[in-house]
């Protein structure tokens, strides 16, 4: 039990050091790793760096990619042309900005379904408009962040996959029999999400734009059309990697295209090299110039940069102490009514996912959970649904949640302020919705 007593020290030895000391979340996270190194014993230093040269991967490349690019736009006029067009668009509704954030989140997660790149491609367009329309960075990183477990949510992620791969599910059901009932838990999760920012509007007294502010849709088209080669950088690694081009691609190069292109990492390139290309009057042609750029660039990588690779250090050294399985033991003794084993198996997954991804959690104790459920009278294409809407609460759960940092990034934000609007908006919310759709008060 020794990775549990490590995840319960881990997770108060970043809300004392942050909430009672008020230290940074930055100093925070690195006192948690360091913690959780303790466990280790005498393998402590093996650990530690095993941990901390595995934190060294492309979703914290691709959180610092996305914070530049944020920084890139605040210095050319981009943005502010796309802004003004979806402004002309949705300006006049009450928290336009929020719904179509919400929305945004669950088209992109369908396709997509990686919740950092989820959340860095719809928030890097849609935090800068909420903030615009005199939203807080704090809220506006919430919902951009809340919205990242929908990629998991909807079927053909690669968790759904990795879960129906096992032999104990496989035996249970088929991957065929839970991709309308999981579409349905994805639609239960993006209604929720749509209650929450009617919420969150109405709470914060989120109003329409000023009129003044507001441009005729010819106008600030004609002004900044191209503004919307912003979309090129999303859409380009979308139609090589996913649907009909995809599938053509792959069996021309003869590898599968999803495997060959990085979301995740190519997304935010193509981004920088959009800005670059469309900003580039406003931009320095000195290297001068371009020292003092990256320079005033450089204080939004501090505190962001050590919490990402803080936060999945630690992630790592709790798998190598074994965490998984150990969960996985105690969930096999477990034997209580359906309503019970559903909140514990709840419980267990959203603990689990908040060091690691999804899919890491789906292979760690997925299967068992899922049996755990089928074993409590729940039906087994429903227990699959419920167990994924379960680790969706990765992106939205604090301190490690990847898509937090992503959001709190471009919002220029500190990620600590999220966490509390995280866990009462998203991560507990969506805990109950699995619950429900095990227990059947939610169809699926």
């Amino acid at each position: 039990m020794i990775a549990i007593w490590a995840l319960v020290c881990y997770m108060a030895a970043i809300i004392v050091w942050n909430a009672v000391l008020k230290r940074n979340i930055g100093e925070a996270l690195l006192v948690g790793f360091l913690v959780t190194g303790l466990f280790a014993g005498g393998d402590i230093g093996h650990v530690m760096w095993g941990g901390f040269a595995e934190a060294m991967q492309e979703v914290t490349f691709a959180a610092l990619a996305f914070v530049f690019m944020s920084y890139l736009l605040s210095r050319t006029p981009v943005l502010d042309q796309l802004l003004n067009i979806l402004n002309s668009l949705l300006g006049r509704l009450r928290g336009g900005p929020v719904y179509t954030s919400t929305v945004a989140a669950g088209i992109f997660g369908a396709i997509a379904h990686v919740g950092a790149a989820v959340t860095a491609a719809v928030g890097s367009v849609t935090i800068p408009w909420m903030k615009r329309s005199k939203v807080s960075g704090e809220l506006a990183a919430t919902v951009a962040a809340g919205g990242a477990g929908m990629g998991v949510t909807f079927p053909f992620s690669s968790t759904m996959f990795i879960l129906m791969g096992s032999a104990g599910v496989a035996a249970l059901v088929s991957q065929d029999d839970i991709v309308l009932p999981l579409f349905m838990g994805g639609l239960w999760c993006l209604g929720y999400r749509l209650l929450a920012a009617f919420w969150m509007v109405r709470r914060h007294k989120i109003q329409p734009m000023d009129r003044a502010d507001l441009l005729p849709l010819r106008v600030s088209l004609g002004a900044g059309w191209t503004s919307l080669f912003l979309f090129v950088g999303m859409v380009v690694p979308l139609l090589l990697t996913r649907g009909p081009t995809g599938g053509e691609l792959g069996r021309y190069v003869g590898t599968k295209m999803s495997d060959a292109i990085s979301l995740i990492t190519w997304i935010p390139v193509l981004l920088i090299g959009i800005v670059l290309f469309l900003g580039r009057r406003q931009l320095p042609r000195a290297a001068r110039g371009w020292w003092h750029l990256l320079e005033g660039a450089a204080p939004q990588f501090g505190v962001i940069g050590v919490t990402i690779v803080a936060a999945f250090s630690a992630s790592n050294v709790l798998g190598e102490l074994g965490l998984p399985q150990q969960l996985t033991d105690v969930l096999t003794q477990l034997h209580a009514p359906k309503w019970a084993m559903t909140l514990i198996v709840g419980v267990i997954v959203v603990a689990v996912a908040i060091p690691l991804t999804a899919s890491a959690t789906m292979a760690a104790i997925g299967p068992v959970a899922v049996s755990s459920l089928a074993e409590a009278g729940v039906p087994a294409a429903t227990a699959c649904v419920a167990v994924l809407i379960f680790a969706s609460t990765e992106g939205a759960s604090p301190p490690s949640g990847a898509p937090i940092y992503v959001a709190s990034g471009i919002a220029g934000v500190n990620p600590a302020r999220t966490f509390a609007p995280l866990v009462g908006y998203y991560c507990l919310p969506i805990l109950l919705i699995g619950a429900a759709v095990a227990t059947g008060a939610l169809p699926v």
